[in-house]
C-alpha cells in the first residue's frame, strides 16, 4: 500500500474522531464569568468546568451545597412588611431590629411593657430580638439567595434561580413588599434609641454575599429579568450612598473594631457593585493605616476583640470583613495580604495567630463563652491561598463546619458560628 493511500486513511479516521469528539465538547459550553465582588468570578468559572468533567471530589462538596439549596426552596419569600409592628417611623417598608445583648431590667407591666430600662449584658443574646423584627428573616434572604444562585450556577438547575429571583424581588423590589434602602433603625433599644448606626453590621456582615449572588444571577439565570437587574443596580446604589453619606454610615465608618472593618468591606462591595471602582479602590487602600494598622497588633492579635466575653467568635469575625475586604482589592488592583503595617501587623499574622486553636494543637487562652474550633476555618482557607505556608499547612488540621466544608465551590469567608450583634 502506498504512503498517499495510508495518509487519506489516517485523515478520513481523524474527521471521523472530530465528528465524535467535538459535539461531546460543545455540550460543556464555557459557562460565563460572573462580576462578583467577593468571590473570584473566574474561579467559579473554572470550578464549574471541573464539575462539568466529573471532578468526584467537587461533585461531594456540591452535595453539601444542593442539601442547604434544597432546604430553601419550600421557604420564604421574605418581606419587611410583615413584621407585627412597624419600625418607629411607621413605615412598614422600613427595616427594623433590635439590639442582641441589651435586656429589660424592670419586670414587664402594663405601664411599663417593655421593661424598661434596657440593660447591655455583653455576649448575651436576648432572645426577644428574634421575635417582632425583621432580623430573622434578612438572615433568610442573605443566606438563601446565596446558596440558591451557586446552586444553579453549578447544577443548571432553574428552580434554584428561579427560587433565588422569587426572594430577591419580594424582599427588595416588588412595590408592596420591598425594604427601602436604608437602615435608620437597625438595633434598636426600646425606650432608648429608635435606631443605631450599629445597626448597620446587620447588613454589612453578610450582604456581600447577596452582591455576589445578583452577579451569578446576572450571568443568565432563568427568572432573573433585565428589568430586575436594572431595579436591583439602582437599589444598591441607593443603599450605597445612604451608606457612605449618611450620618449613620460615618460614625459606623468610625468605630475601631469590627463594626468599622465591616463597614469597609460593605462600602467597597456596593461600590465596586455598582460601578464605583474608584471608592472600593480607596476604602480598600484607607483600610490599611485606618484599620490593620491600629486593630492588629505585631503579634496577630486583634486586642479589642479579645476583650469581648467572646473573644474567638470576634477574633474570626473581623478577618471574615479583612478577608472579604482583600478579595474585594483584587478586583481594584490592591493586594492588602501584602500589606505590613509599621509594627509588622498584617492579615497573615492574625490569620496565623488563631492557628494553634484552630487546628486544636493548643487551646485558646482568652474568655470565650461558646468556643467552636470550626468558626476559624473559612479564613484559614482564605490566608492559605492568599499563599501563607502556615496556614496551608494547618488546612488538613482543620475541623470541618456543620453541613461540610463548602471552601471549594464558594472561596469566600463566612462567620460560620454566626451569631448577631
Amino acid at each position: 500500500m502506498s504512503a498517499r493511500p495510508r495518509l487519506g486513511v489516517v485523515l478520513a479516521a481523524v474527521v471521523t474522531l472530530a465528528a465524535v469528539v467535538v459535539p461531546s465538547a460543545a455540550a460543556h459550553a464555557a459557562p460565563k464569568v460572573p462580576k462578583t465582588a467577593v468571590l473570584d468570578g473566574a474561579r467559579l468559572q473554572q470550578t464549574k468546568v471541573r464539575l462539568d468533567h466529573g471532578d468526584p471530589q467537587l461533585k461531594r462538596t456540591l452535595g453539601y451545597l444542593t442539601a442547604r439549596a434544597d432546604k430553601w426552596l419550600d421557604q420564604g419569600p421574605w418581606t419587611v412588611v410583615d413584621k407585627p409592628r412597624p419600625a418607629p417611623s411607621g413605615d412598614v417598608h422600613d427595616y427594623l431590629s433590635q439590639a442582641p445583648y441589651w435586656w429589660p431590667s424592670q419586670p414587664k407591666t402594663a405601664d411599663n411593657p417593655w421593661g424598661c430600662p434596657y440593660v447591655q449584658r455583653d455576649g448575651q443574646r436576648n432572645p426577644e430580638v428574634d421575635t417582632g423584627t425583621d432580623r430573622q428573616d434578612v438572615e433568610k434572604v442573605f443566606d438563601s439567595t446565596y446558596d440558591l444562585s451557586l446552586a444553579w450556577y453549578y447544577t443548571g438547575k432553574k428552580k434554584y434561580a428561579e427560587k433565588a429571583a422569587s426572594v430577591l424581588r419580594t424582599w427588595f423590589l416588588d412595590p408592596g413588599t420591598r425594604m427601602n434602602p436604608n437602615l435608620n433603625h437597625g438595633q434598636f433599644i426600646p425606650c432608648k434609641y429608635d435606631g443605631r448606626a450599629i445597626g448597620i453590621i446587620d447588613f454589612s456582615q453578610s450582604y456581600t454575599s447577596v452582591l455576589d449572588a445578583i452577579a451569578i444571577l446576572n450571568t443568565g439565570a432563568p427568572g432573573w429579568s433585565r428589568t430586575d437587574r436594572s431595579e436591583m443596580l439602582a437599589w444598591n446604589t441607593d443603599f450605597r450612598d445612604w451608606l457612605a453619606d449618611g450620618a449613620f454610615g460615618k460614625e459606623e465608618g468610625a468605630a475601631k473594631n469590627n463594626h468599622g472593618t465591616f463597614y469597609d468591606m460593605l462600602l467597597a462591595g456596593l461600590a465596586y457593585a455598582t460601578g464605583d471602582r474608584d471608592l472600593a479602590r480607596r476604602t480598600v487602600l484607607d483600610a490599611r493605616a485606618k484599620r490593620i494598622d491600629p486593630q492588629i497588633a505585631a503579634d496577630g492579635s486583634q486586642p479589642q476583640e479579645l476583650a469581648r466575653t467572646r473573644s474567638w467568635h470576634y477574633s474570626t469575625f473581623d478577618l471574615v470583613a479583612y478577608t472579604r475586604l482583600a478579595a474585594i482589592g483584587r478586583h481594584v488592583g490592591v493586594n492588602l495580604w501584602a500589606y505590613e503595617g509599621p509594627e509588622g501587623q498584617s492579615l497573615f499574622k492574625a490569620v496565623d495567630y488563631l492557628l494553634p486553636a484552630a487546628t486544636g494543637a493548643q487551646p485558646w487562652p482568652y474568655p470565650e463563652l461558646e468556643f467552636y474550633r470550626f468558626a476559624a476555618s473559612d479564613v484559614v482557607h482564605a490566608a492559605a491561598d492568599a499563599g501563607d505556608t502556615a496556614a496551608r499547612a494547618a488546612v488538613p488540621k482543620l475541623e470541618t463546619p456543620p453541613g461540610g466544608d463548602l471552601w471549594a465551590l464558594r472561596p469566600a469567608a463566612e462567620q460560620l458560628d454566626s451569631i448577631a450583634g
